[in-house]
């Protein structure tokens, strides 16, 4: 497996995303699809996408495993590590935080990578839910799929996309998501259960004051309504010394949320930059982690 991940995550690094249709998307055509057919507010119904959803994911790539198999093994792996690189998000993820540095209206932006209500924002409110989208989705876009692929190959990385693209879609405490999205929260809480904690990990290594990020890993980590979300972003606000959480608004509704981290430094354009720069520390230290691990499995 380290074979794949480690030419599946050079694919992603190297060429980011291809310009065709993307897997989730068609996970999102089948989610839309079902919802409009079946949608209920209830627990079922929405367990029963979650099942049929994960069931059909896991199916296809089998499916095409059993035909790379026909083929000779250096094109097999390369025709899985294709298709594994669409479930790794780190060039994409840079990019579209990133782009926040340079967006001639900076809130539109951000708008375009949070949940939030963005109308109000202030330029400190815009430079926070960058980097909090950052350290979360380190997580969620490429260390959980990571993981996923080193532990079960393609299959792994699949399944756990269907997963996240569902708990992006319908996993919600709105009036029409409270309770059909309530199993696809509860199973995307379980899967990012260690890939969280394994993110927050690694930015605390990798930050340059590795003792705050650690304390501030350690004491708000586990303040979030979320059990995993909390994890990467408080060890990313102790790491650039920064307070990240706080009230936000979510669907019009003003949402009471923690504070993350220590307010040190300003939270402003250099905080994103010095976030951003983790980018690659990050890179060097997942090639580096899986070449030793090709070399050692030798």
């Amino acid at each position: 497996m380290f074979e794949l991940a480690a030419l599946a995550y050079l694919i992603d690094y190297l060429f980011g995303e291809f310009p065709c249709k993307h897997p989730v998307q068609f996970m999102g055509d089948f989610i839309n699809a079902f919802e409009r057919r079946f949608y209920r507010d209830r627990i079922f119904p929405g367990a029963l996408l979650v099942l049929s959803l994960l069931m059909l994911t896991w199916l296809i790539s089998i499916s095409l495993i059993m035909l790379c198999g026909l083929l000779p093994d250096s094109v097999s792996l390369l025709i899985q590590a294709l298709l594994a690189s669409t479930g790794l998000a780190m060039n994409m993820l840079h990019s579209s935080v990133a782009s926040v540095l340079t967006a001639h209206d900076p809130k539109q932006a951000v708008a375009m990578l949070v949940s939030r209500d963005t109308q109000a924002m202030n330029a400190t409110d815009v430079y926070k839910a960058a980097i909090e989208t950052w350290a979360e989705n380190l997580s969620d876009g490429v260390i959980a799929p990571l993981f996923y692929l080193l532990l079960f190959g393609l299959p792994g990385i699949a399944v756990y996309k269907a997963i996240n693209t569902m708990d992006s879609m319908i996993a919600y405490k709105t009036p029409r998501y409270f309770y059909f999205g309530k199993s696809a929260a509860i199973v995307d809480d379980i899967a990012n259960y260690l890939p969280a904690r394994l993110t927050a990990l690694l930015i605390t290594v990798l930050a340059d004051d590795k003792i705050r990020a650690l304390h501030c890993l350690w004491r708000d980590g586990h303040k979030l309504e979320s059990p995993n979300a909390g994890y990467p972003i408080a060890a990313m606000a102790g790491a650039l010394a920064v307070a990240l959480g706080g009230d936000a608004v979510y669907h019009g509704q003003l949402k009471a949320k923690p504070m993350l981290g220590d307010s040190i430094r300003p939270l402003n354009r250099a905080a994103l930059v010095a976030a951003l720069a983790f980018t690659p520390r990050i890179h060097r230290t997942i090639l580096g982690f899986l070449a030793l691990s090709i070399l050692l499995n030798f």
